[in-house]
């Protein structure tokens, strides 16, 4: 198996060449990755303990996900074009580092404000390994390998939502809530280690954009006034958004619809992850004999699968195991097909701004999640059939953007991954 189609001889000393090489970056990348999930829901098993200690109600503990989700949204827009900047190592280490220290601050708060103004801090610094890995996987790779390693990335990756509350729970049950927040401390410093042992920088100094405010805000600007650029991140947040839906409505469905208790979160979070990392296998086992648009609207066709079963099975039924964890399992795979293809071709639009390029699409994902977390799930998670139609909703507008996307770029209908060449940008205004 070839190791990287990428022409562009800088990369050679950083590409592993072995396969068991190969595999240790994916996974070290895809392990950065999980950091994301792993700070949202690992705390949901520990909501009623906080608001009982800290004395919050439901409202004030929704936000633990939205402000969270909020000042990561505010903060991704920096981490890309400081990495096309500086490189991608420095400031994913950077990240993780003071992430730590901002989880340190959650376990140390002696009030609601104080741990919300502290999960804020947590999201200001959360976002810079998830952006800059997916970066370093198109640094490095293109073509069919791309799409392949970003699957295999998101395998890995997937783990994270189903593990996480289920820790969750078992640190509640061992310490307290707030030792779920020093072992993530714990976490962050354990992976700004082996990032700075064990990533090699994927960014060679020749290709980076000064370090200076003009050209970097500049790099900005024509990413989040491309129309391509944000057609493509809000297709690929859109078609996440669904999913997060279910994610974010986690103690209303397991705790209110199924009456299960705070550490049943698994029976949720593991069908849905099962099924995501079967839809990342197969996104990465399709790649070079699948077209990319097959592959992205059999993910979409999937989803919305799922939510027209939710709501016929609520139709005729009340919320029951296993009918009720089927449709956010459909939305899981449809999700995974899909967005490898939908993200790599977003990075192929601006290749010498990649980092910003993925800022720009980790802050329209993040915005929406925000929304759907501290907005819609609160109005919607009382019914099982509400919820599954605004999932649907999101999908249907991702698989509208995405059919204008196919629309624009034709070739993108009758190739089965992408394999550009770095040299120029390939943005259209259309």
């Amino acid at each position: 198996m070839s190791t990287t189609s990428d022409p562009n001889p800088a990369h050679a000393t950083a590409v592993p060449t072995s396969r068991a090489g190969t595999l240790a970056l994916v996974g070290l990348l895809a392990v950065v990755t999980m950091i994301g999930p792993f700070t949202i829901d690992t705390i949901f098993p520990a909501f009623e303990v906080i608001g009982r200690d800290l004395g919050g109600d439901k409202v004030e503990l929704q936000q633990l996900i939205s402000i969270y989700l909020l000042s990561f949204a505010a903060a991704s827009i920096v981490h890309g074009p400081l990495s096309d900047a500086l490189g991608r190592k420095p400031v994913m280490v950077g990240g993780l580092l003071l992430y730590a220290g901002a989880s340190v601050l959650c376990a140390l708060a002696t009030s609601m404000p104080l741990l919300l103004l502290a999960r804020a801090v947590q999201g200001l610094f959360a976002g810079a390994g998830l952006i800059i890995a997916r970066t370093v996987v198109r640094d490095l790779y293109s073509g069919p390998d791309a799409q392949r390693f970003m699957s295999q990335m998101s395998m890995v990756f997937g783990i994270a939502p189903a593990i996480a509350p289920i820790v969750g729970g078992w640190l509640l049950g061992w310490s307290s809530w707030q030792g779920i927040f020093w072992v993530l401390a714990v976490y962050g410093v354990l992976l700004a280690g082996l990032v700075a042992l064990g990533l090699p920088e994927s960014h060679p100094p020749q290709d980076r954009t000064p370090v200076r405010v003009g050209p970097i805000v500049r790099s900005l600007w024509q990413c989040t006034t491309d129309v391509p650029v944000l057609r493509l991140a809000a297709a690929a947040a859109l078609n996440f958004a669904g999913l997060f839906l279910y994610i974010s409505s986690a103690p209303a469905i397991v705790v209110d619809h199924l009456g299960l208790g705070e550490r049943d979160f698994g029976v949720l979070f593991i069908p849905i992850v099962g099924a995501m990392i079967v839809g990342s296998w197969l996104s990465g086992r399709l790649a070079e004999r699948t077209p990319k648009h097959t592959l992205v609207m059999v993910g979409f066709g999937l989803s919305l699968i799922g939510a027209a079963f939710q709501v016929a099975h609520e139709a005729v039924s009340s919320p029951s195991l296993p009918w009720t964890v089927a449709a956010p399992a459909f939305l899981g795979i449809g999700m995974a097909l899909a967005f490898p293809v939908i993200m790599l071709d977003l990075l192929e639009l601006r290749p010498r701004q990649r980092g910003t390029v993925s800022s720009v699409q980790s802050l329209s994902n993040t915005l929406l999640n925000a929304l759907v977390a501290g907005v819609v799930s609160p109005f919607v998670s009382h019914s099982m059939t509400v919820l599954a139609l605004v999932a649907g909703a999101c999908t249907l507008a991702a698989a509208g953007l995405w059919m204008w996307h196919v629309r624009v770029h034709p070739a993108v209908a009758d190739s089965a991954a992408v394999s550009t060449d770095d040299s120029t940008d390939t943005t259209t205004d259309a």
